[in-house]
């Protein structure tokens, strides 16, 4: 579905001119339906990463390398191919709900204009589908957060609206860039668990960016852990976790202590619903 081989990130200084390698010949492949976690420290290369899939990368900056999704190099595609492409079969999660929101615009605005721009839909057809997705996402009072403004929701409710228009283009590729960092711990565990449900449901392949390996274990069929713009090894959450190969994959298991028991954010929840019924 996805396959990079030997991906190279260089950004060129504009007033010295010296190059800089960001990146450092990464290869990664991404099956069909699959969730790939990049794991690392802050400054790794995980999120330019996504950056080159998507084609955003700094402005001077050289990618070398290749990005095929489907068949099509994306590196090698023109702009109106590579902004179809962006439009079809791309989706981007962000951090921080709140930059992918216009702040003076009510929510509705971003569902439904997104659809009827993009998708050609009528406007009666996007908010009915609007109001869908948000019920999807675990939003049950949908016609009351479609007319609120970002400031009037909490931080957890604005991911689930960020990731309720994330699919509603039904990409291909969902690529999610640390999209619990903001959030308390039980916040984190409801919104990994909707991402979750949603990828598996609408059969989506993802790249799930965090510097949390519980975290990413958790929701991934693999983790990539990076370290200074390399990919240190690969292997599916059980071999990282019983068998890592290096000391760095080592220690960053060793800095979080276990959020999860069973290894899913759902049996937090559960458990955390059950204490407070006590």
């Amino acid at each position: 579905m996805l396959e990079i081989t030997d991906l190279v990130l260089t950004v060129t200084d504009p007033d010295t001119g010296q190059e800089t390698e960001i990146l450092h010949g990464n290869s990664i492949t991404l099956g069909a339906g699959e969730a790939l976690g990049l794991v690392g420290e802050s400054g790794s290369g995980k999120s330019m990463t996504l950056k080159c899939i998507l084609g955003i990368e700094p402005a001077g900056a050289r990618v070398d390398g290749r990005i095929v999704l489907e068949g099509t190099d994306l590196l090698g595609a023109g702009g109106e191919e590579l902004r179809r492409i962006r439009a079809d079969d791309l989706a981007l999660i962000a951090q921080n709900p709140h930059g992918a929101l216009n702040p003076v615009l009510p929510v509705g605005r971003y569902l439904i204009e997104g659809m009827t721009d993009a998708r050609s839909m009528s406007r009666r057809d996007a908010e009915a589908k609007a109001v869908q997705l948000l019920r999807d996402v675990g939003i049950a009072d949908a016609e009351r957060v479609l007319a609120s403004y970002p400031h009037q929701l909490s931080g957890g409710l604005l991911q689930r609206v960020v990731i309720a228009g994330a699919i509603s283009g039904s990409p291909k590729l969902l690529l999610a860039d640390e999209p619990t960092t903001a959030l308390d711990v039980t916040t984190q565990a409801e919104v990994v668990a909707i991402l979750d449900e949603m990828r598996r449901e609408h059969g989506l392949s993802m790249i799930f960016v965090t510097h949390d390996l519980d975290l990413a274990a958790a929701v991934c069929d693999r983790l990539a852990v990076m370290r200074n713009g390399e990919i240190l090894e690969v292997g599916t959450p059980e071999q990282i976790r019983d068998q890592p190969q290096t000391d760095y994959t080592r220690a960053l298991m060793a800095a979080r202590p276990m959020l999860y028991p069973d290894g899913h954010p759902a049996a937090f929840l559960a458990e955390t619903e059950t204490t407070e019924a006590q």
